[in-house]
């Protein structure tokens, strides 16, 4: 399996992960792999509603950008997830309407409007840095905290590769066209407990299919 470089290109090496690693706080609407703040969106974009509780979701990050296979195609994956009753409302499961990702074209996005209430964004924004570690995940994030010196919960996650699943694989298919859908994105809690997205302290998972223009996610713990 091919890695995915933050451009999109292949990196040859299985062992090869590029991190997701906290560069720093973001302003709202920065057009950067991000989590928190404000998504940018396309004209006629709709807030995603829980399907369980009804509530706005919360917006959790966005990256950016994603390889689309086939063609060399890139877009923009962001990830709303429920938490207006956390646990509830089932905001793990890609199917169940409790949390929502979805694919916007890299260009001609806006700010959002976000939705009057609390909860529909995060205590922080967060911008993220690519760096490549020639090791799985596992070891990556453990490799690149000695290194620089820093903590591994400054390791915010994975761009492309292969997931680093806490329990079993869950790839999803895609519900347009059926076939396994591409892992694009692993996504940790975040750098600070206290502004950070809310796996149960496990990890959200990102996937897409190219051809459908469709995103999925989950999460573990």
């Amino acid at each position: 399996m091919r890695a995915l470089a933050w451009d999109g290109s292949a990196v040859s090496s299985g062992l090869v992960t590029t991190l997701m690693v906290y560069a720093g706080p973001a302003t709202a609407d920065a057009a950067v792999t991000r989590t928190g703040g404000t998504p940018l969106v396309p004209d006629g974009f709709g807030w995603p509603a829980c399907r369980s509780c009804e509530g706005a979701m919360t917006f959790l990050a966005q990256v950016m950008p994603v390889g689309l296979a086939p063609g060399g195609r890139q877009g923009v994956l962001s990830v709303f997830m429920c938490q207006n009753d956390p646990g509830l409302c089932d905001e793990w499961d890609p199917v169940s309407g409790g949390n929502q990702a979805l694919l916007f074209p890299v260009a001609g996005l806006r700010p959002a409007v976000v939705p009057d209430g609390p909860g529909t964004t995060l205590g922080e924004v967060s911008a993220v840095e690519y760096v490549t570690v020639e090791e799985d995940y596992s070891r990556a994030r453990h490799a690149w905290a000695g290194r620089e010196g820093r903590p591994v919960s400054d390791v915010l996650g994975q761009l492309g590769g292969r997931p680093w699943w806490l329990q079993h694989d869950e790839t999803p298919s895609c519900s347009g066209c059926a076939a396994e859908m591409s892992f694009a994105v692993q996504l940790a809690e975040g750098h600070d407990y206290r502004t950070s997205m809310n796996f149960g302290g496990g990890y959200g998972y990102g996937f897409t299919c190219g051809l459908c223009n469709a995103a999925a996610f989950l999460w573990q713990r």
